[in-house]
């Protein structure tokens, strides 16, 4: 999952600079380790509706929908890819199938309203509605009807003006344009020199579009000059604002920025800037960064906060007020010990020791396994589980923690006269023990499982036969568990 998540990570950031062949393949090598992911085939889908490739576009919607149905960003790149194919009905139906599922969702609600709008401008255009498919010749359907027309043809778009015929400003902008274009061939070449030379010769051309600029930072940033990256981002969305810019362009460079800063490990930098860019237009890759940079931060934070030295303080403070029989203050303290020192585990096994004496039984049991699960060896983990287990009435279970405390000390007391009151307790209420082993939900599954009951059957009837299932490990594994519960016993 670390590798889906680090080329989902690689798709994401290619996407966002633009790079949609690079997005496309780190997508698809993801999808090829987990192909059941309807994330991957979503961000997929969106790489290949910016590179131009509708068909493939929808194909990867129609798999995030049916990997997912209940999931409305499917329906949304779906009708993103229709529209693209030129399919308004097809759109139009997903984003009414999205809707169904969050009638309010934004994006779903703004492609339905762009499609409507696009349809109702063409038809007005025309004059006339587009018809459905003519009914077949001969059927009563089209004997009782007259044929209807069929949907205009789309019409040609007139050709472009030739520069010498346009004005100064559509000139400017018509040369700006092709050297963008010349810009964008040498950017997916990584003729990084060469792109430049043309993005710069664009914003000459004309100096109003953000665009340029953003194309600009993202070359700093192939070549990793933050600084330069970071700047030029800033001076496009001086230029943006300047000129009212589309939001979005300016969402994208502030999200730019807030890559840059992730890249130079500088998180709080990087949320402000995508929180800011999240301001401007909300999209998924913006909020994915946004949530995995917190995550960083929290980290970090968390990180900077150990200190064993001020641990070891709070543990004593904690001993001291066990001590008084101040179990809730000792909590409080071995907790703040813990946040000091989150891998010590006699910490956890000391705030084990006072929820069971406030019969706080599920937290106890839980700080006893992360106890172990820091130290196996740590024998004070098991004996605090045995005793805990005990106070649950979970006799097999307290029985074989001690057990793994002797395994690692035979000669431990506590650990041994813990052993001998289950096994006393056992002895005198067998009963009781069953039944709260049969209280035991994991117990219950394991009796209900039909197979599990023919092994047992097998077991009681030939004994010999228990030495065979134990060589699966699933079968031993629940027959282990139902002989600690008490509930089968080998003699």
């Amino acid at each position: 999952m670390d590798k889906v998540n680090e080329l989902k990570e690689r798709g994401n950031t290619a996407l966002n600079a633009e790079k949609f062949d690079e997005a496309v393949a780190a997508y698809t090598e993801a999808i090829a380790l987990d192909g059941k992911n309807h994330v991957l085939y979503s961000n997929r889908s969106a790489a290949f509706a910016k590179a131009g490739k509708y068909k493939d576009a929808l194909e990867d919607a129609e798999k995030t929908i049916a990997l997912n149905p209940s999931w409305p960003k499917g329906y949304s790149r779906k009708g993103a890819a229709a529209a693209g194919l030129r399919d308004y009905m097809k759109a139009f139906e997903a984003y009414n199938e999205g809707l169904k599922y969050d009638p309010q969702n934004a994006i779903l609600l703004q492609g339905r309203q762009e499609i409507t709008a696009s349809v109702l401008s063409y038809m007005q255009s025309q004059g006339e509605f587009p018809m459905d498919v003519d009914p077949q010749p001969g059927s009563a359907e089209s004997a009782s009807k007259p044929t209807p027309k069929a949907a205009p043809a789309e019409p040609a778009k007139p050709a472009e003006p030739k520069p010498e015929e346009m004005n100064e400003e559509d000139r400017k902008k018509y040369f700006a344009k092709q050297e963008k274009e010349l810009g964008n061939a040498a950017y997916k070449k990584k003729e990084f020199e060469t792109a430049l030379k043309h993005y710069n010769a664009a914003i000459e051309h004309d100096p109003t579009d953000i665009t340029f600029h953003n194309n600009i930072a993202a070359v700093y940033f192939e070549r990793k000059e933050y600084d330069a990256c970071i700047k030029q981002c800033e001076k496009g969305i001086e230029v943006g604002r300047e000129n009212r810019a589309d939001f979005k362009l300016i969402a994208k460079s502030l999200a730019r920025i807030g890559n840059t800063y992730r890249k130079l490990e500088n998180y709080k930098q990087a949320k402000f800037y995508y929180e800011k860019a999240m301001s401007e237009h909300r999209t998924p890759e913006i909020k994915t960064s946004l949530s995995e940079v917190e995550a960083k931060i929290k980290e970090e934070e968390r990180r900077a906060y150990i200190d064993p030295a001020k641990a070891e303080e709070e543990k004593e403070k904690g001993n001291e007020y066990f001590k008084k029989g101040d179990y809730s203050n000792a909590v409080k303290h071995y907790t703040e010990a813990i946040k000091r020192n989150p891998d010590d585990p006699k910490l956890y096994s000391n705030r084990a020791a006072c929820y069971t004496k406030l019969a706080a039984f599920d937290l106890g049991l839980k700080d006893c396994d992360t106890c172990i699960k820091l130290d196996e060896k740590f024998i004070k983990g098991y004996i605090r589980k045995g005793k805990i287990l005990q106070g649950m009435q979970q006799t097999s279970k307290a029985s074989t923690a001690y057990q793994k405390a002797l395994e690692l000390d035979p000669n431990n007391a506590e650990a041994i006269d813990g052993y001998r009151q289950c096994s006393m307790n056992f002895q005198r209420n067998p009963q009781e023990v069953l039944k709260n082993a049969m209280s035991d939900p994991e117990i219950q599954q394991i009796l209900k499982d039909p197979a599990m009951r023919m092994i047992l059957e097998q077991m009681q009837n030939d004994p010999n036969a228990v030495k065979e299932h134990l060589q699966n490990p699933a079968i031993a594994d629940k027959i282990m568990k139902l002989l600690e519960s008490g509930i089968i016993q080998i003699h």
